[in-house]
């Protein structure tokens, strides 16, 4: 199979997104007590970056063209990524913070991406695999 443009829409769309709220104002931010407890905005950051590095890697993934090296050169771009996010949020925009702990919350999620990715790649040429 060969890769087609298309099979990124989903990625681009997730990476705007992302983008749209890692640098919206923060006086924007909706602030809500409680989930300042549970780490809520740390969540959000891990399932951002882990949805950036799976869907980017899906469709090297089902062209059976995912190696591990190249999900791993994902997982660190992204986290790259990540580091990049908070100095745009520090210098950039309006009334936002750089955190060290966003970054660490960031290359989790790319690496639970990772794995992902990996455990994806390998059922599915598991399944590919001739009889």
């Amino acid at each position: 199979m060969k890769l087609k443009l298309l099979q990124f829409i989903p990625a681009v769309i997730w990476f705007i997104i992302a983008n749209i709220l890692f640098l919206m104002p923060g006086p924007d931010v909706p602030s809500i007590g409680f989930l300042d407890k549970i780490y809520f905005d740390k969540w959000v950051h891990a399932g951002l970056f882990f949805g950036l590095t799976v869907l980017t890697a899906y469709p090297f993934i089902k062209v059976g063209r995912a190696s591990k090296k190249l999900l791993i050169k994902f997982s660190i771009a992204f986290a790259l990524y990540g580091v990049l996010i908070e100095f745009l949020q520090k210098y950039v925009a309006f009334e936002r913070d750089f955190d060290v702990n966003d970054m660490i919350a960031d290359a989790f999620g790319c690496a639970l991406g990772y794995l992902a990715a990996n455990w994806l790649a390998q059922r599915i040429a598991e399944k590919n695999k001739p009889l």
